[in-house]
């Protein structure tokens, strides 16, 4: 595949990706009550990690080497992308509202741009900075549900908590897949920072199964790790990081803008709810927002690094 090939290709993803995403937000409402939130978490990577381990095995094998030598950075990744925007943002999410999730992880592109700046000397361009600007607002106009009166209604809970350490980590899982220079390919890559996934979250899943009296492994539990094996988890990861590698973090986290939109008609199709005016008036202004900040221009070639291949 060539350059050209490849940028096409991660700006079509970068359309197509929060479809897939978003199922986690349906997953994450149907999963209480059913399965504990590290339950669901462990058994969403443990899966995820033994469906890409036929695409992959051979090669990690031939280059066990370079995997001993990144093991650290592995767990870092594993534990900011797999175990606390797993299992943490399942927890916090039992004990705060979706307009509070949405308003906090509406920060999460601001900071990775900030971050990725510093870092990485990943510049947006003005153009791309007013496309963030204005479907940042689009997305603040979704969660409020169109009424700004409801800014003054948001109450914080010990349940934000976590979701504001879920949002920073994943700024930092973003940043630093890029920020991080490695020897292996992409998906071998992502395979290795799957198992520090799945080493870091069990000791924590045994701890939960411990402290909480357990839930029943039933075929409704069993469904919604698979679900989110597949979904959220292997195929919408695999996306990212090609997007990362291709499109570099700033412009990649936009897909988080359009988690909400894909979110309602998600919703719509599965659970019954109809999307209301609000959500045509915040797609209005996210859509072309994010044309807008995509398009190619303000991220030095140098940027783009370390997701190997």
């Amino acid at each position: 595949m060539t350059p050209t090939q490849r940028h096409r290709l991660a700006l079509l993803l970068l359309w197509v990706t929060p479809v897939i995403w978003s199922s986690n937000y349906v997953i994450a409402r149907a999963a209480k009550g059913v399965v504990l939130p590290h339950v669901l978490a462990l058994g969403r990577w443990s899966l995820a990690l033994l469906l890409l381990m036929p695409w992959v095995g051979r090669e990690l094998w031939a280059r066990r080497a370079q995997v001993r030598a990144e093991w650290r950075q592995s767990l870092v990744l594993g534990a900011t992308g797999m175990w606390i925007c797993g299992a943490i943002v399942y927890l916090g999410g039992q004990s705060t509202t979706a307009t509070n999730i949405g308003l906090i992880y509406a920060a999460a592109p601001v900071g990775i741009a900030i971050a990725s700046r510093h870092l990485m000397h990943e510049h947006a361009s003005r153009g791309q900075r007013l496309g963030m600007g204005l479907a940042l607002l689009g997305v603040i106009f979704v969660v409020l549900k169109g009424d700004w009166h409801n800014l003054l209604a948001v109450r914080f809970t010990p349940g934000d908590g976590w979701i504001l350490l879920c949002m920073l980590s994943w700024v930092a899982y973003s940043v630093l897949q890029q920020h991080w220079r490695s020897a292996l390919p992409a998906q071998p890559r992502l395979a290795c920072i799957m198992i520090g996934g799945v080493v870091v979250l069990l000791p924590f899943t045994l701890l939960e199964v411990w402290l909480v009296p357990p839930l029943p492994l039933t075929a409704h539990a069993l469904t919604l790790i698979v679900a989110a094996a597949i979904l959220p988890g292997l195929l919408s990861y695999v996306a990212y990081a090609f997007l990362i590698r291709e499109l570099g973090a700033t412009r990649s986290s936009l897909l988080l803008y359009l988690g909400p939109l894909y979110g309602s008609l998600n919703a719509w199709w599965l659970l019954g709810e109809v999307p209301q005016w609000y959500h045509l008036a915040g797609a209005a202004l996210i859509l072309p927002s994010i044309w807008l900040a995509s398009r190619k221009g303000g991220v030095p070639g140098s940027a783009r690094r370390g997701l190997g291949g």
